[in-house]
C-alpha cells in the first residue's frame, strides 16, 4: 500500500533539513561533531533494532538514549546556546521591527559614512604600522555584557581615538574595542574563544576571539594581524582575509550596522 505525500509531510522534511543544516554548520570544526556523529550512529543502531523486533537490545538502548537526552544537554550546552543566539540574531531580526529604524530619517546615512570612514582610516593606519587590532562591531546583538572587564567610555568614534587605543605602550591596547549605536562602547574587552580545532595554524589569539565573538554575537569583528599587518573580517564564524580598505568600507556600509 503506497502511502501519499502530503505537503505537510513536504514542510516536515524541509523544517527538519534545515535543523539538521544549521546544527551542521555550529558545530562543524568542533570537538561536540565528533560526539554528534557517534550519538547519530547510536540512534541509527536502535532503530535497526527495533524495526527487527529485538527486544533486550532495543530497550537496553531506549533507556541509554532517554537518559542520555540529559546528557547531551549538557555535553552540547554551548552549541545549544551558540544555536539560540544564531537564530534570534539572524532570522527573527528584532532591529527589522525597531522604532529607532521605523523613524529613521536620511540624515543618518551621512553619519554613517563618516564612521565608517575614521574606522577604515584607522584600520588602514594601524595595518600599514603592524599594530594588532580587534575591534567589534555590533548589530542587533547588545554587547553591554563583554563590557564587565573591559574599560567603558562611550566615546565618539575617531580614527586618532582608534589608534591611541590600540597603540602598544597604552594601557587599553590589550583586548577589543567594542563599536555600538555609533559610539566605543568600551575598550580592552576580552572576547570568547571560538572551541574550532580546524582552524589554520597561522590565524593567533586575535582570530580565534573574534571568531567567538562572532559566533556568540552576530557582531561584524575587524581584526589587524600584529605579524602581517593584513586587515581580515569576520562574521557568523567565517574569516575573510586579506581585506583592503576599499573592501573594508563596502563591507561597513553594506551591513548598515549603525
Amino acid at each position: 500500500m503506497i502511502v501519499p505525500v502530503t505537503a505537510l509531510d513536504i514542510i516536515d522534511i524541509v523544517l527538519v533539513a534545515l535543523i539538521l543544516f544549521q546544527l551542521y554548520r555550529i558545530i562543524k570544526g568542533t570537538a561536540a561533531f565528533s560526539i554528534f556523529i557517534a550519538v547519530f550512529f547510536i540512534y541509527l543502531f536502535w532503530l535497526i533494532v527495533k524495526a527487527l523486533n529485538m527486544q533486550l537490545v532495543s530497550s537496553l538502548l531506549g533507556q541509554v538514549i532517554g537518559v542520555g537526552v540529559i546528557a547531551l544537554i549538557i555535553v552540547f550546552q554551548q552549541e545549544v546556546r551558540r544555536f539560540l543566539l544564531v537564530f534570534g540574531n539572524r532570522y527573527i531580526k528584532n532591529g527589522q521591527f525597531s522604532l529607532k529604524k521605523l523613524f529613521r530619517s536620511g540624515k543618518d546615512e551621512p553619519e554613517s559614512l563618516e564612521i565608517a570612514e575614521e574606522i577604515v582610516k584607522a584600520v588602514e593606519s594601524m595595518a600599514s604600522k603592524k599594530i594588532g587590532a580587534l575591534i567589534v562591531i555590533g548589530r542587533q546583538s547588545r554587547l553591554d555584557l563583554f563590557t564587565e572587564r573591559g574599560e567603558v567610555l562611550k566615546a565618539q568614534i575617531s580614527a586618532d581615538l582608534l589608534e591611541t587605543i590600540f597603540f602598544k605602550n597604552t594601557p587599553l591596547h590589550d583586548g577589543a574595542v567594542l563599536i555600538e549605536d555609533g559610539l566605543i562602547l568600551a575598550a580592552r574587552c576580552p572576547l570568547p574563544v571560538t572551541d574550532q580545532f580546524a582552524l589554520p595554524a597561522y590565524l593567533g589569539m586575535r582570530h580565534r576571539a573574534a571568531i567567538g565573538m562572532s559566533e556568540h554575537t552576530d557582531a561584524l569583528v575587524v581584526v589587524v594581524s600584529e605579524e602581517t599587518g593584513r586587515i581580515s573580517v569576520v562574521d557568523g564564524g567565517k574569516v575573510r582575509e586579506k581585506v583592503n580598505p576599499n573592501e573594508l568600507r563596502n563591507i561597513l556600509l553594506m551591513e548598515k550596522v549603525w
